[in-house]
């Protein structure tokens, strides 16, 4: 016999959304992938959503943003700075990597 859903579980399984406004006032919504503190600093990993799972790109493009704080409140920029860049993407991707249970030979592909 299945077992039946509850609300908790239901919630688990539905994409943290973050919509933002981009500077040409257009809103995009970004399904949050993880969020972690590297060195004092927050970040986020997210992805463009997609509301149909079936139409998600496998090679879908992981943006990185920095989480700061200002006198108006919480900001989001996203990094582009080769260096912050390279250094938070590798800390990403070893939290993914162990997240989703995927070995370095799977992405030799």
């Amino acid at each position: 016999m299945a077992e039946e859903l509850t609300p908790e579980m239901l919630e688990e399984a539905s994409p943290d959304l973050l919509t933002l406004e981009d500077e040409d006032g257009k809103e995009c919504t970004f399904e949050v992938i993880d969020v972690t503190e590297i060195d004092g600093t927050r970040y986020m990993a997210v992805v463009p959503y997609q509301e149909d799972p079936e139409s998600l790109e496998e090679d879908a493009e992981l943006i990185l943003m920095r989480i700061g704080t200002d006198e108006d409140g919480e900001y989001m920029d996203i990094v582009d700075d080769d260096e912050e860049l390279i250094r938070v993407g590798k800390v990403f991707e070893e939290r993914l990597k162990a997240m989703f249970d995927i070995d370095d030979s799977e992405l030799e592909n």
